[in-house]
């Protein structure tokens, strides 16, 4: 006997489950979307217009002074749209900073799920009413998080999934490896949502991994990956859903590759014209997620005039009140620096706190 053939050596035997498939799964268009409930499709059609729109809205208002920065998801929305619906009330999601799209399809308002990127507040939101962690600007801080928390909950006995999203730039830092080793290994109830839309701010893929995909890593880890079309909101959400029941069952965490294409600039402070062309973005353009959908229901006989308009309306009337709501002055307390930041102040902060207090009463009195 070797050492090899010892218990202590346990090789992995089960590795071709693990792997993706080797095409993006893709639903819309084939003949299994027949079977398709058509409430989902139209329910998923309604927040995709919803979506685009807040978008259009979201990245005027900067341009309007009114946020300080704004990283548009347009291009991503079945994404960010498949991750909310998901879910279910009890379950938590972990965004990233561009993922405001999945945190007001959870529920939160609009208004304050922008709050953090107009620089008004910490978050802008309280985390606990809908399950949203705060979005994350650290790239993949969010991750760990997220397996803590799926972990804790499995020791409770809590009936709660983490859903954690993050973009293929994310996928290089520390923070991702120390996250899926973990979620493995505890076989925490954590589904691990990673947005391949090409480019890490103006870094492709290929200057990142030689991996084929990135959903092969999962194997690594030890859990499944799966590719997914993530234009393909109806895909997107039938395999999101798999892995959260998946997770909830006990099969623990599972690793999914929507590969996507960011359609705009990293944020509105980014050129992209500097390490790309429009002759890139075009193909996408042709793969956009809302035609993809309307096709569909169109060749179902789901959508008419009627749904069409009402749909954009709805889009625009949500629009509107964001772009109302925003254009009014916040009413902002600057001692609010120090609230929440300790359970119990630092010397330093109550220092600080102090300082602030008489500048401000000084102010009022000159």
């Amino acid at each position: 006997m070797t050492v090899l053939d010892t218990p202590a050596w346990r090789p992995r035997t089960d590795a071709a489950p693990l792997l993706p498939d080797p095409e993006p799964y893709r639903l819309l268009g084939t003949p299994e979307a027949a079977a398709l409930d058509p409430a989902l499709l139209r329910a998923l059609y309604g927040q995709l217009v919803r979506g685009r729109r807040y978008n259009a809205q979201a990245t005027a208002l900067t341009k309007q002074g009114r946020l300080a920065v704004y990283p548009s998801s347009t291009g991503q929305e079945a994404c960010e749209i498949a991750a909310a619906l998901a879910l279910q009330p009890q379950d938590w999601l972990f965004p990233s900073y561009r993922d405001t799209l999945a945190v007001v399809a959870r529920g939160v308002d609009p208004v304050e799920a922008l709050t953090l990127l107009r620089g008004d507040w910490h978050t802008g939101y309280d985390p606990h009413t809908h399950r949203v962690a705060p979005l994350s600007t650290p790239l993949a801080t969010q991750l760990p998080h997220a397996v803590g928390l799926a972990h804790a909950a499995r020791l409770s006995g809590d009936d709660v999934v983490a859903l954690a999203m993050v973009g293929d730039g994310g996928t290089s830092e520390g923070d991702f490896h120390e996250a899926l080793n973990f979620a493995a290994v505890w076989q925490a109830p954590v589904v691990f949502l990673v947005q391949n839309n090409g480019f890490a701010i103006s870094v492709p893929l290929a200057k990142q991994t030689a991996a084929p995909t990135l959903a092969h890593k999962a194997v690594g880890y030890g859990m499944p990956g799966r590719l997914v079309d993530g234009n393909d909101a109806a895909a997107m959400h039938q395999v999101l859903t798999e892995a959260v029941e998946r997770a909830r069952t006990g099969g623990g965490p599972t690793l999914v590759e929507a590969v996507t294409y960011r359609i705009e600039a990293h944020t509105n402070a980014d050129d992209a014209t500097r390490y790309r062309d429009e002759a890139e973005i075009t193909p996408w353009r042709g793969h956009d997620p809302i035609d993809l959908l309307e096709r569909e229901l169109t060749s179902r006989g789901l959508l008419d005039d009627a749904l069409r308009s009402g749909t954009a309306a709805d889009a625009e009337e949500m629009a509107a009140s964001l772009r109302e709501r925003m254009h009014t002055d916040p009413q902002l307390d600057p001692m609010d620096l120090f609230a929440h930041v300790y359970a119990e102040p630092t010397p330093q902060l109550r220092e600080q706190q102090a300082q602030l207090r008489a500048e401000l009463e000084a102010e009022r009195q000159s």
